[in-house]
């Protein structure tokens, strides 16, 4: 891992795992998983690569891409890929977790939170599988209580991102 300023760069390694396999290992990490997590992996546009293949990976905030007062998706995203960084694939996210396994507590002494990202979460900015209210848009990384979590989230393209909120973009090649 590497910072820069306060972007925060990693390498992970995606592919070589079917779905169940994913799912296993998560589970062998004493990864907890939400319904909504749960749901992604159950759908079947939801693929896994068979073939092996490492990325780099930027954190940012929702500011660091110049939106102070928060921003849609779209633009968050438009912005990101001036800057030479891409919406990752679905399956970034249950690696990332896999692989990041020392992430910082996010829930001390804070509310619990609807509608919006929660404190210590990093969002894996990635396309979602389709555009209906009821199917998750993709994956976050959260650790509470010591337990370290992969969950789904649901979120329109009207949902405003905060400029506190964490995102995770792949490295453009």
């Amino acid at each position: 891992m590497a910072e820069d300023g306060a972007l925060i760069t990693r390498s992970v390694t995606v592919g070589g795992k079917n779905k169940s396999e994913l799912l296993d290992e998560l589970h062998a990490n004493q990864v907890e998983l939400n319904e909504a997590a749960r749901t992604l992996f159950a759908d079947v546009r939801f693929t896994a690569s068979a073939e092996t293949n490492s990325l780099e990976t930027v954190e940012c905030s929702v500011a660091e891409l110049g939106f102070i007062n928060g921003g849609l998706i779209e633009a968050i995203t438009s912005k990101a890929i001036t800057r030479g960084l891409m919406p990752c694939s679905l399956e970034v996210g249950p690696y990332m977790r896999l692989q990041y396994l020392d992430q910082a507590e996010g829930a001390i002494d804070q509310p619990k939170t609807q509608h919006c990202a929660p404190p210590g979460s990093i969002t894996i900015v990635s396309p979602p599988l389709d555009f209906s209210d009821e199917t998750p848009k993709g994956f976050y990384l959260r650790r509470i209580d010591g337990v370290l979590w992969l969950r789904g989230y649901t979120a329109g393209l009207d949902h405003r991102w905060s400029a506190d909120d964490r995102l995770l973009f792949a490295k453009a090649q």
